[in-house]
């Protein structure tokens, strides 16, 4: 079992470095200008998931293998910057297909939304942020003398899974809020799709060009 002063000194430093808005806050933002509230929420869903599994890796021992390689952690950032750039090229592409009408639809294909999810997990899996965060300081706060060391990391980590979860779909919410506020037209509704493309195009050469910081 986690003993609560390190649950509780994990929980303040993982919301010191969430609040931070890093690549699933920005990807969440762009996807909720490009495409609207149900792919914010579904796109947020498929992050949280991601960033899990980097918890999975780390309690594994894998994560630490990514953290400490160079060659490796540089393959994951840029095929995580790759993707994000390919997501933003597609929205930006298809920002006049977007309609005023479309926002009045009841709901959106479910092959729609299972793809939003796991481009969501892709992003996750492979954002530098969450990996270095995972990797290097989620160890610190596992209690050796305790046991179940494997355990103990699985438990911490959804600690900053679940403050994820809240204050991205926070950013969501209000980032659809906005578009919404942008869709009386066709044509402005297109400018901000077309907006959403570049935010994450932007955030994929960043994520492309940001170092390890070690």
């Amino acid at each position: 079992m986690v003993p609560i002063d390190r649950l509780l000194a994990f929980a303040a430093m993982s919301l010191l470095v969430i609040v931070i808005p890093g690549p699933s806050v920005l990807f969440v933002i762009g996807r909720a200008l490009a495409h609207g509230r149900r792919s914010a929420l579904a796109t947020v869903l498929g992050n949280v998931l991601g960033s899990y599994v980097l918890v999975v890796a780390v309690a594994l021992g894998i994560g630490s293998l990514v953290e400490r390689s160079v060659t490796v952690f540089l393959v994951v950032k840029l095929a995580g910057a790759a993707y994000l750039i390919f997501l933003g090229v597609q929205a930006f592409r298809h920002r006049k297909e977007m309609k005023v009408a479309d926002l009045q639809r009841p709901s959106v294909p479910m092959r729609g939304e299972l793809r939003t999810v796991v481009d969501g997990v892709l992003v996750g899996v492979t954002n530098p942020k969450g990996i270095v965060f995972f990797a290097a300081v989620l160890p610190q706060f596992v209690d050796h003398s305790a046991g179940d060391v494997p355990v103990q990391m699985l438990l911490l980590g959804l600690v900053p899974i679940s403050i994820g979860l809240v204050t991205d779909t926070l950013w969501g919410l209000g980032a659809a809020a906005a578009r919404g506020w942008f869709a009386r037209s066709d044509r402005r509704l297109s400018l901000v799709g077309g907006a959403g493309g570049f935010a994450m195009i932007g955030l994929g050469v960043t994520v492309a060009a940001t170092g390890r910081g070690d």
